[in-house]
């Protein structure tokens, strides 16, 4: 049986152009120069340069009928993903330095992960059904160069999404020629591929690389669970020979892809600070990096040209359809000009509420000034919404005296001491790590040792939360860490 009944419901609705204003606001320096670029190519009534003078104001003949024009407003779920904010839990000036007084801004250039292995692919002697099943694995590689999707599944994808016949065999066929690329390992579909990928491509004639392809294709398994003992015994091998090929082992990268994923690799993503803080006798100097980018103004002929149409009381339709699209030009272009600014703003007001913040650390760059620092504490001192803290904080980078940092790196958890001291969870992390780096190899520290090592020093810690901090670290359990 049916049943109908009315049902109110609050929904959150952007328009087109706030939905586009936060875009704006999510992007880093280097996109948003090519944003300004491509606006300024498509739209004839935005011009770089300061604004020369005020635009005359609308009166009632300037007037346009838009009845056509789309007015709707979408919900927000259709234009943008869900807020992505880290796991910690959820009014300053702004100075800008004059532009003869900017320093250049270091930065690296290099090609994206993506674009060095169709480099080499392209090289290689392929038919054209192999260099469109080839482009389309290499779409597939993750971050780190894997290949996570089955081949089966690459085959149904071909089929129902480019209707191309393909075979495993095939798909089989061009993987090989992939994972015959640089860097060694890329293409595997598990570690174990991915470590035989890298080992294959070593001098075999050193009797430890051919013990280290040994131990990866045969006992794996055991490898990875510390049985040192059972390899001993099955090979007939000696401690040191295992240690020797172990030692092979661990020079091979286990993420052939990281290199170029790592926004601190500096030989391949361009990574342009998008402010730059300076410390001098004075104090602190922020300003945001937009050396690149040009000041932008209407074009004084565009807003000439409406004016002038305005005044014509004789208007046939192709005058109006005119009128109308220069109209809608200028309003973009004012839009445009006005979001950019907006963006400034805001980007500005965070940073110099996290500088406020943390104003300790950045004199010298100290960690262990680092305060306890959450999205909330930014949003409450900024009369921001905590996911517009989110965006900006989530590919921003700031450039001190001391290095570039992305500013997540500025947020932290924090954790009470036993004297009631609020510390952040980073000094907590980075204890666990000097622990762990001095610990006895043949006897590592457990999560329970490492707990008691941080109570004695004062930090009320559970174990689970050590193991958390452990594996935010990527490091292994004492098992695993074991050295012979």
């Amino acid at each position: 049986m049916l049943n109908q009944r009315l049902q109110q419901k609050l929904l959150q609705k952007l328009s087109p152009q706030q939905i586009q204003m936060i875009k704006l606001l999510e992007v880093p320096t280097l996109q948003i120069e090519q944003r300004i670029k491509k606006e300024l190519e498509e739209n004839p009534a935005l011009e770089e340069g300061a604004e020369e003078e005020e635009i005359p104001a609308e009166t009632e003949d300037d007037q346009v009928d838009e009845k056509d024009k789309d007015q709707d407003e979408f919900t927000i779920d259709d234009y943008i993903e869900e807020d992505d904010i880290p796991d910690y839990r959820l009014q300053a000036k702004n100075y800008s330095k004059d532009e003869d007084k900017r320093t250049e801004i270091p930065f690296s250039v290099g090609f994206s992960f993506q674009e060095h292995l169709e480099s080499q692919f392209s090289l290689r002697d392929l038919t054209e059904n192999q260099k469109i099943l080839g482009e389309y694995i290499l779409g597939n590689l993750d971050e780190d160069g894997y290949l996570r999707r089955e081949l089966i599944n690459i085959v149904d994808d071909l089929a129902f999404l480019q209707n191309i016949e393909t075979t495993e065999s095939d798909l089989e066929e061009v993987l090989k020629i992939i994972q015959d690329l640089e860097p060694a390992g890329v293409g595997a579909r598990t570690l174990r591929e991915c470590l035989l990928l890298q080992i294959d491509k070593r001098d075999n004639s050193q009797s430890s690389i051919k013990l280290a392809h040994t131990i990866l294709d045969l006992y794996f398994e055991e490898f990875t669970k510390r049985h040192y003992d059972k390899i001993i015994a099955r090979l007939g091998i000696t401690e040191q020979e295992l240690k020797s090929a172990i030692d092979e082992v661990l020079r091979l990268n286990p993420k052939p892809g990281g290199v170029y994923s790592d926004p601190f690799n500096k030989t391949s993503q361009p990574i342009i600070p998008d402010f730059i803080l300076e410390l001098s006798e004075d104090g602190f100097d922020l300003h945001l990096n937009s050396k690149n980018q040009p000041e932008l103004r209407l074009s004084s002929a565009y807003s000439e040209m409406l004016h002038s149409y305005s005044k014509d009381k004789s208007q046939k339709k192709e005058m109006k359809d005119a009128v109308l699209f220069v109209k809608q030009k200028i309003d973009s272009a004012k839009w445009f000009i006005d979001a950019i600014k907006q963006r400034q703003n805001t980007l500005l007001l965070t940073m110099n509420a996290i500088l406020e913040y943390q104003q300790e650390y950045f004199i010298d760059g100290d960690e262990t000034r680092l305060k306890p620092m959450i999205l909330k504490d930014v949003a409450e001192m900024t009369g921001l919404d905590i996911s517009t803290v989110s965006r900006v904080a989530n590919s921003k980078f700031v450039q001190t005296h001391f290095g570039i940092f992305p500013l997540k790196f500025f947020f932290s958890e924090g954790l009470q001491t036993d004297s009631g001291e609020e510390v952040s969870t980073r000094e907590i992390k980075r204890i666990l790590q000097d622990c762990i780096e001095n610990e006895q190899k043949r006897r590592p520290l457990t999560d329970e040792s490492l707990t008691d090592i941080l109570q004695e020093k004062g930090y009320q810690i559970a174990r689970r939360t050590v193991a958390k901090y452990r594996e935010q670290l990527n490091i292994p359990v004492a098992r695993l860490r074991r050295e012979i």
